[in-house]
């Protein structure tokens, strides 16, 4: 806290000023959240700002930006993975840090971070980039609690409810509970369907990915039946039902239908379990719209990210509840058909897409799946559709720049035994010239194109080190 005190100091004095700030954020929905958040704070300030949404950091990134002689850059929900470039170029300005990502290397002296590694909490399942950027607008005034349900969103759109009943816990908890004495969030056990509130049952288990159902996820009729063979009945007179609208039995047998049916597909137990948990609503959303549940609201922030509308999401964030809506919900529709078409196409029988090697699996997307989706796919394939003994990481070409983007995921139980991404891919990166880091669960990587074989040989060799070395400690 004694951080983000001083973070906000720093950012009272340069409102003070009157200079241009920059906000410069990741395009995930906690990038886009933290950056609504800094802009709605900055906002009621009366400052002047620009916000900026980027894939990644590099030394032309951080040029364009200096060529508009910002007097603060604010970095949101990244930064610390890339601080040899930001103290070579930045050194001269005012520089604040609000990430949640393993920091590589040391700040230069002048800048604020706000990291939760610093202080020894785990950013990857305690902390977000939108829940440092709170708590800094927080500091900067605690009229800004009412932003705590855009934190809420952050967290859970970096998969950071991975405590018991999928509920999110350390300084999470913290902004949950501002949320919650602010009276705009409500929580409860329930299935997590997409669309339990605003879609009609069979919609709703569709449009689920997260587990992806294969024969169901993306397929609406097949749904349809599925609900049938239960003898659920998806609609009441004239009017479609909901998933809020199913009883406690219909729930119950639906649930456990779903539990035989995973299982059957060669699936593990937890991913059934997945499928219950806490819910987040966010009451003061309006009913049926796609901001009432706080996951479907994190989901419809990484479309926009994903499919290059980012300025639609920030505006969300900051309140925008009409035309920016409106359009979000349309990038949604076509960010879940490309979705399904990408795990599809990679799951194709006898096409050799997903990859075994000695330690980990590889989903090669190639040219086929775009880069700003292919962490979404490695995170979807990481919880249903690969062996929880081994990380998957996948990865696609960037179109023009001769590079591979690489998205890193792992489970709970092998972060235990050792597995920590963000080193591994930080250190094979390098030795390619390219860069990597992230967090030991979830880490990603841009390596030169000609290198992709030989980064992946050497991910595999790693990873298998630390796990070994975790097991010879153990012995």
């Amino acid at each position: 806290m004694k951080s983000t005190a001083q973070a906000a100091d720093v950012i009272k004095k340069q409102v003070e000023k009157g200079g241009l700030i920059h906000i410069v954020s990741h395009l995930d929905a906690d990038g886009l959240a933290a950056a609504g958040i800094v802009g709605t704070a900055l906002a009621r300030l009366d400052a002047t700002f620009r916000i900026r949404i980027e894939r990644w950091i590099d030394e032309k990134i951080v040029d364009g930006m200096l060529a508009d002689k910002p007097s603060l850059i604010i970095f949101t929900d990244f930064g610390s993975g890339d601080l040899n470039v930001l103290n070579s170029r930045l050194a001269h300005l005012h520089v604040i840090i609000l990430d949640h990502h393993q920091p590589v290397g040391e700040a230069d002296p002048a800048f604020v971070q706000v990291n939760p590694h610093l202080f020894g909490i785990d950013g990857s399942r305690d902390l977000s980039g939108a829940g440092a950027a709170y708590f800094v607008a927080r500091a900067l005034d605690k009229g800004n609690v009412d932003l705590a349900g855009v934190a809420v969103v952050g967290a859970l759109g970096d998969l950071q409810d991975k405590y018991e009943q999928r509920r999110l816990s350390g300084p999470n908890a913290i902004i949950v509970e501002d949320a919650e004495k602010a009276g705009c969030l409500k929580i409860e056990t329930d299935l997590m369907f997409f669309g339990r509130e605003t879609r009609p049952v069979h919609q709703a288990l569709a449009r689920t990915t997260t587990p992806f159902i294969p024969g169901i996820s993306g397929e609406e009729d097949k749904s349809l039946a599925f609900l049938a063979s239960l003898g659920i009945t998806p609609k009441k007179g004239d009017k479609w039902r909901a998933l809020r609208d199913l009883s406690e039995d219909e729930k119950k047998r639906l649930f456990n239908a779903l539990a035989d049916y995973l299982m059957s597909k060669g699936l593990f137990g937890d991913v059934a379990l997945s499928l219950r948990g806490s819910v987040y609503t966010l009451t003061h959303e309006e009913p049926w719209t796609s901001l009432r549940d706080a996951r479907e609201f994190s989901v419809l922030l990484n479309a926009t990210g994903r499919m290059d509308k980012h300025g639609v999401g920030v505006a969300i964030c900051m309140g925008d509840r009409g035309s920016a809506l409106e359009q979000a919900s349309q990038v949604l529709e076509e960010y879940r058909g490309v979705i399904t078409k990408y795990l599809n196409w990679l799951l194709e029988p006898k096409k050799g897409r997903i990859e075994e090697f000695d330690s980990i699996w590889v989903a090669h997307g190639d040219s086929v799946i775009d880069d700003k989706i292919i962490g979404t796919i490695s995170s979807i394939l990481s919880t249903t559709l690969v062996k929880p003994e081994k990380p998957i990481i996948a990865y696609s070409t960037v179109q023009n720049e001769r590079l591979a983007k690489f998205s890193a995921r792992g489970l709970d139980s092998l972060i235990k035994k050792g597995l920590d991404l963000a080193e591994v891919l930080h250190i094979c990166a390098e030795k390619y010239g390219g860069r990597g880091g992230g967090h030991n669960i979830a880490a990603g990587a841009q390596v030169p194109l000609e290198h992709v074989d030989s980064f992946l040989k050497q991910v595999d060799e790693h990873v298998k080190k630390q796990l070994e070395a975790t097991v010879s400690v153990g012995s």
